[in-house]
C-alpha cells in the first residue's frame, strides 16, 4: 500500500505539494493524524481535495450555498440584529467514519435509548429506581421538566421517546463520549438529509470512491415508528408545529412533506369527547399521531400554561385516554435533564444489568455542597451550563469568560445552584473546515456529532448511519449550535473497513 502523504491543497497561488493542513495541537483531528499524513479512511478524500485544489473547492462550496439557498434551508437566530432567517451554512469537506467505529457508536446509542425509555416508563409508573434510590427522588421532583399530569399514564406503546437525538464529541485521544442527551424535540434531521442531496450534486465524483451508507430512508422510519404506537387500522398522523416562526419551522415541514403527512398548528386541531380532530375542507378527521415540534409548557393550556396560543386544548386529555399518541411524550424532559446525565450510567445498570458502551463527561451537580464549592473555584477551567438549557444558550465557558462574567456566573450559581451543572473543558476534535478568516484555505474547526435514533414497536430502535456534524465556525470557539454561529458538515458512514476500491 502506498504511503499516504501530508495533505497538500494548492490554489493558483501556491506551489503544488505545499502542506496547508494540519490539526491543533493536542487535539484528535479526524483527517489528519499527529504527523499530518491522513487517516487511512482520509487517504482517497485527501488526494481528492489536493487535485481539486483551494480554487476549485471554494467553486464548490458556492456550489453548495447556492443549492441551500435555492431549496430554502434555513433556521431561524432570534438574537441576530442582521435578520433571524439564515441559510444553514454547510461545509463542503465530509466527514468520515469507518464501519467498525460506527458500529460501536450505533450499540451504544441503542443501549441508551433503551434504558432511557425504561426509565420514563418507570418513572410516569411504578417509580422502582426512586424507591430503590438509584436516582435521587427530589432530583426528579424538583425538575422543570417532570411533569405531574404524566404520573400514572402509560405511553401509547410503552414508548416515551420516539426520536432521540444525542450529542456525542470525540477526545484528544479519538474516542467518542457523549455530552447530552435530546430526548425532547431533538432537531436537525432534516439538515442531516437535505446536506447529502447537496453533497451528492456538488460533490458526484468523490462520493463515487465512497462506499457511504444511505440516510434517506428516515421519513420511512419515523413515520413507521409514529404509526406503530397507534391501535388504528391506518393511523392519521400529523406534524405539530408552533408556526413559521419558529427556529426549526424548516425542518417541520420537511418531515411532513417527506412522510407525507398534514403539517398543522394547533388551531388546526379541536378536541371533542378526547379525540383530536383536525380541521379539513371536507369537515373533521381524526388523528391518532402527533409528532409534535412544540414544547410541554406551549402543548395544552389546559393542563399548562393557560397563556399558550401555540398548543390544542384538551390534548392531554385525549392522550391519557388513550385516543391520540404523542410523540416525543410530555415529560421526556426530566430525563435529558442535564442534571440527570450524570446517573444515566447508573440508569443503564439498574435496567439492563450492563456498563455503559459509550462513555461521558464527569459532571458536577451544582445542588451537592462538594462539587459546588470545586464549580466556584475552579470556573475558569469548566464549562457551566443551565441544567435546563438548550441550544448553547446560558453556556458559559469559563476560559473565553471574562472576569466580570465569572463573577456573574458565580453569583448565578450561588443564588440558584440547583440551576446549574459544571463540566470540563473538552478538547473537542477538529476537522478541516473551508474558511476565509485568518487567510483563506482549510483551517482546524471543533466539531460534535448528533446522530438520530428511532424507537419503534417491539423495541426495535435504528439509528441513523450519520447524523449531523456540527462545527463552531469561528476560529477557537468550542460553541457548535448553530443558533450560535455554528454550521455543519455531511457525515459519510463507510459500508465497509478498507479505502475505496477506486481512489
Amino acid at each position: 500500500m502506498e504511503s499516504a502523504t501530508p495533505v497538500s491543497i494548492p490554489s493558483s497561488a501556491e506551489s503544488a505539494g505545499r502542506p496547508v493542513y494540519a490539526g491543533l495541537p493536542d487535539h484528535f483531528d479526524g483527517m489528519v493524524g499527529s504527523d499530518g499524513r491522513p487517516h487511512d479512511c482520509c487517504a482517497p478524500l485527501a488526494r481528492y481535495l489536493g487535485a481539486v485544489g483551494l480554487d476549485g473547492l471554494r467553486a464548490l462550496q458556492h456550489d453548495a450555498e447556492l443549492s441551500l439557498l435555492n431549496q430554502g434551508i434555513t433556521f431561524t437566530v432570534y438574537a441576530d440584529d442582521r435578520g433571524t432567517e439564515k441559510i444553514f451554512p454547510l461545509d463542503v469537506v465530509p466527514r468520515i467514519i469507518t464501519a467498525s467505529r460506527w458500529a460501536k457508536l450505533e450499540e451504544g446509542l441503542v443501549q441508551r435509548l433503551l434504558a432511557m425509555n425504561l426509565f420514563l416508563r418507570d418513572l410516569y409508573g411504578e417509580q422502582h429506581i426512586l424507591r430503590d434510590g438509584v436516582v435521587p427522588t427530589e432530583l426528579v421532583v424538583n425538575s422543570p421538566h417532570f411533569c405531574r399530569a404524566m404520573v400514572g399514564v402509560r405511553a401509547p406503546g410503552d414508548v416515551f421517546v420516539h426520536v432521540s437525538g444525542t450529542d456525542l464529541i470525540v477526545d484528544e485521544n479519538g474516542e467518542f463520549f457523549v455530552l447530552e442527551d435530546n430526548l425532547r424535540v431533538p432537531s436537525g434531521v432534516s439538515y442531516v438529509l437535505e446536506n447529502r442531496i447537496v453533497m451528492s450534486r456538488v460533490l458526484p465524483d468523490l462520493m463515487q470512491h465512497y462506499r457511504v451508507r444511505p440516510v434517506d430512508r428516515y421519513p420511512q422510519l419515523l413515520l413507521d415508528s409514529l404509526r406503530s404506537v397507534s391501535t388504528a387500522d391506518n393511523p392519521v398522523v400529523a406534524v405539530l408545529t408552533p408556526g413559521i416562526y419558529n427556529a426549526a419551522y424548516f425542518e417541520h415541514s420537511f418531515l411532513a412533506a417527506q412522510m407525507g403527512v398534514q403539517l398543522v398548528e394547533g388551531r388546526d386541531l379541536v378536541v371533542d369527547d378526547d379525540v383530536v380532530y383536525m380541521k379539513t375542507t371536507a369537515g373533521l378527521r381524526r388523528v391518532d399521531v402527533i409528532y409534535r415540534r412544540i414544547d410541554d409548557d406551549f402543548l395544552d393550556p389546559i393542563a399548562f400554561r393557560p397563556d399558550s396560543v401555540l398548543g390544542v386544548p384538551g390534548v392531554m386529555n385525549a392522550y391519557r385516554a388513550g385516543n391520540v399518541a404523542l410523540a416525543n411524550a410530555p415529560g421526556n424532559g426530566v430525563a435529558d435533564d442535564k442534571a440527570m446525565y450524570s446517573y444515566v450510567p447508573r440508569i443503564i445498570r439498574y435496567y439492563l444489568d450492563q456498563e455503559e458502551i459509550l462513555p461521558q463527561i464527569h459532571t458536577y451537580l451544582c445542588r451537592e455542597p462538594a462539587d459546588r464549592s470545586y464549580v466556584l473555584e475552579h470556573l475558569e477551567e469548566l464549562v457551566l451550563k443551565p441544567s435546563d438549557g438548550s441550544g448553547g444558550y446560558g453556556l458559559l465557558v469559563g476560559s473565553a469568560a471574562s472576569r466580570a462574567q465569572l463573577e456573574d456566573a458565580r453569583a448565578a450559581v450561588r443564588a440558584a445552584p440547583h440551576r446549574f451543572i459544571a463540566q470540563p473543558i473538552q478538547k473537542l476534535s477538529t476537522l478541516p473546515t473551508l474558511c476565509d478568516e485568518g487567510g483563506p484555505g482549510l483551517a482546524p474547526r471543533h466539531v460534535d456529532l448528533r446522530p438520530f435514533a428511532v424507537y419503534g414497536a417491539g423495541d426495535r430502535i435504528d439509528v441513523l448511519p450519520g447524523g449531523l456534524t456540527r462545527v463552531a465556525l469561528r476560529e477557537g470557539s468550542l460553541i457548535v449550535n448553530s443558533s450560535q454561529g455554528g454550521g455543519s458538515k455531511d457525515t459519510w458512514v463507510l459500508h465497509d473497513e478498507g479505502s475505496p476500491t477506486r481512489a
